[in-house]
């Protein structure tokens, strides 16, 4: 059974709807990417997951529909969702900062595990715990926020634009600490970007939207064998 599946999804902002009929699946541990141009529907695909926006047609969660369910509820039952721009408190410690993330956890032991698990990945946050948010740099900020996702012990993360702001050098550090991350967690992922390069570095399949339809769909070795995706995304 998928870990997540969309089946003719659409969604709406107002009266206008930005995706028709997006269909996507995850299986369990695996990882799935979404790419497209500004403005195709990457983001709001994800938001329609996590109960942002509104949605038509199906999503289902672990065999479970959860379309319609409201943002809390999603990410109560294993999903977390981590949006563009990072979004660190930049006021609280990096430590903290992770522990507000498994604010809804009752298992304080298996947090501590978890937080230190987390620093032993991430050994330049790990020297930096007690800084706050705001002296991190970009690239410590968004490795940050995918720790305070993965401390709500999700089943299934959702990614937005990770490499955003970033430099290239900077961006290629954090998908090999995502990579890294999923090896020793588990996680099922989906991940929107506009680098498929970066992206083709940690998932097993993509798809591509245009204005909010699906335009292919394939695995990573299909899809970076079409000229089209070479062209418009791998630079030729």
């Amino acid at each position: 059974m998928p870990v997540l599946e969309l089946d003719n999804v659409t969604a709406a902002y107002g009266k206008a709807e930005v995706l028709h009929g997006i269909g996507l699946k995850v299986e369990p541990g695996g990882a799935v990417g979404i790419l497209g141009a500004n403005g195709a529907g990457k983001t709001t695909t994800l938001r329609a997951v996590s109960g942002m926006v509104k949605t038509g047609g199906q999503v289902t969660f672990n065999g479970r529909k959860i379309t319609g369910l409201r943002p809390d509820q999603v990410a109560g039952l294993g999903i977390s969702h981590v949006p563009q721009g990072r979004g660190t408190l930049a006021r609280l410690s990096v430590r903290d900062n992770l522990l507000v993330g498994a604010y809804r956890r009752k298992d304080s032991r298996g947090v501590a595990v978890d937080l230190e698990h987390y620093f032993e990945l991430f050994p330049q946050l790990a020297a930096r715990r007690n800084n706050l948010a705001a002296a991190l740099s970009g690239g410590e900020q968004q490795l940050l926020a995918i720790g305070r996702a993965f401390m709500s012990k999700p089943e299934l993360m959702l990614l937005d634009e990770p490499s955003l702001g970033l430099a290239p050098s900077t961006a290629q550090g954090v998908y090999e600490a995502i990579a890294e991350l999923r090896r020793h967690s588990g996680l099922s992922m989906v991940v929107v970007e506009q680098n498929a390069a970066l992206a083709f570095s940690i998932v097993e399949e993509a798809i591509v939207l245009e204005t909010g339809h699906v335009a292919l769909a394939g695995t990573r070795d299909e899809l970076m064998g079409m000229d089209a995706i070479r062209e418009a995304y791998l630079g030729g």
